[in-house]
This record gives C-alpha cells, sequence and structure tokens, in this order.
C-alpha cells in the first residue's frame, strides 16, 4: 500500500491491511462532503465519489471491482464475498450488495468494508482460517446484534472459532455524545442489555433537563466477548466522529445528507 491518502490504520495481524478513510485528501466538495467520500447513496456529487474510489484503488493498489462496499440499511444481513464477485457486472455486483450490513471473504487482494458517519463499525480477522469481515453496527444493528451473527455466519463460511478472531472497532460516536430518546432506551431494555453497564442519564448542554446516553463502543465490546472473543484481542480506536469532524464524518454534526468513512479489512 502506497501513502497516496492520509488513512486512519490499524493493526489487526500478519498479511492483513485494516484502515478507516478520514475526510482528508479527496476532492469532494462543500462542509458536508470535503473532501474524501466514497459513498454514493449520501448525495454527494458522482463525479467526485468516482475520484475518490480510484484514489483508494491506487493507494491499495487494487482494481475498482476489488473495492467492496454495500449499501447499508441499519439491517442484519450479510454477504459472503468470493473471487468470482469481481467478474461481476458493476450492476450485479451493486444488486448483491444491497441491503447488506456485513461482508466477509477469504480471498486475498479484496478490500471489504462498510461505510459509517456515527455508526460504529467493526472489522474482524481470522488467523487461522484467514478470513476477514467488516460490519457496520448503527444503534439499531446493535439492538439487532448484528456483530453477533457475523461471527456466527464466520463460523458457519470459515470453521472460525471466535477465540481466535482479532478485532477492531473504528471511528463512531462516543457515549457521551450519543444522546438518545426514551423509546431507543427503552428498546435496549426489551433486547435485554445490561443498562447499568452501557448507558446513563447525562444533563443537556445548557439545559436542566436530563437524557439517556448509550455506549455503542461498549455495546459491540461486550457483544464480541460473549461470542468468545478474548478481551485482548479487542482493540477499539477510540475516536469520536461527533467530536473530531474536522477528520471525520458525522451525521448528527454534519446532517444525514454528509459523506462518509469507509472502513475495511483486506488480505494481502
Amino acid at each position: 500500500m502506497n501513502n497516496a491518502l492520509p488513512l486512519q490504520q490499524y493493526t489487526l495481524g500478519e498479511g492483513v491491511t485494516a484502515f478507516s478513510t478520514t475526510r482528508q485528501g479527496g476532492v469532494s466538495t462543500g462542509d458536508a462532503y470535503a473532501s474524501f467520500n466514497i459513498n454514493p447513496y449520501c448525495g454527494d456529487a458522482a463525479e467526485s465519489v468516482d475520484t475518490n474510489r480510484a484514489l483508494l484503488c491506487q493507494t491499495l493498489g487494487i482494481d475498482d471491482s476489488h473495492l467492496v462496499m454495500p449499501h447499508q440499511t441499519h439491517g442484519i444481513d450479510s454477504r459472503i464475498i468470493s473471487a468470482e464477485f469481481c467478474a461481476l457486472p458493476a450492476s450485479v455486483r451493486a444488486m448483491i450488495l444491497e441491503g447488506v450490513d456485513a461482508v466477509m471473504t477469504n480471498e486475498k487482494g479484496l478490500c471489504i468494508g462498510v461505510s459509517t458517519a456515527d455508526c460504529v463499525p467493526v472489522l474482524l480477522f481470522d488467523p487461522v482460517h484467514q478470513a476477514v469481515c467488516a460490519v457496520h453496527a448503527g444503534w439499531r444493528g446493535t439492538l439487532s446484534r448484528v456483530v453477533m451473527r457475523a461471527v456466527a455466519e464466520m463460523r458457519l463460511a470459515y470453521d472460525t472459532n471466535p477465540a481466535d478472531l482479532k478485532a477492531v472497532i473504528g471511528p463512531g460516536i462516543s457515549f457521551d455524545a450519543f444522546e438518545v430518546g426514551d423509546e431507543v432506551y427503552e428498546q435496549f431494555v426489551a433486547a435485554n442489555f445490561d443498562m447499568q453497564d452501557i448507558s446513563r442519564q447525562m444533563k443537556m448542554n445548557g439545559s436542566e433537563e436530563y437524557k439517556w446516553h448509550i455506549d455503542l463502543v461498549e455495546c459491540n465490546r461486550q457483544q464480541l466477548q460473549q461470542c468468545g472473543l478474548a478481551a485482548g484481542n479487542i482493540q477499539s480506536c477510540d475516536i469520536c466522529t461527533y467530536s473530531n469532524t474536522d477528520d471525520y464524518f458525522s451525521a448528527r454534526k454534519l446532517g444525514i445528507d454528509s459523506g462518509r468513512i469507509y472502513s475495511a479489512v483486506m488480505r494481502k
């Protein structure tokens, strides 16, 4: 990988590249998109998205067909990406990735990733079976335990033992910044989350009113451990998107029509 783009890089294991893009180094314009966004579903100009995508492919040393990014819908569906996927027409590849929130592969040179702008990206690596996975875990996905479902899919697809897995939790909204309404809090209660561990009431800025806050990073860390991952095999980059919008996109700060971070993993 060359250094054409500034990337937030992670160490998941030998023979694996793992990273999150930042807002720097691209050609997108405007407060909401400047300057590096490769997501075509958030309102950015198509020409800018295509140019940025080409820049990332150049940085990774791969063909465009080997850069995999699903159109996420805050669901629980996953896709196994095979070598044959790259040979399919672009329209067919897009159809296969529609409504998908986790992607996995054991092929070399396939960069699989998810798009976020406050939601939590989780990257997984099985060093025994040489398989990787990228998961999009917003509050709805976290509520549905999408990370646990993805680990279960890796067990079926690659015979992965969760105890072998290495994980990194990428940039997402922090506990202090993720304020939710009572209706969201009650959904986590109904789903049997340990609310003492993952939630707290905090004063709203400039107000005496208290609102619930939920720790999505901790939720996903606990889910990974419940799957069987060792605590020492789970990293968190501890970057809050809401508090670092100079370098990372935040839908809560910039609006829904704004760029997205691409967090991805690839076997070299």
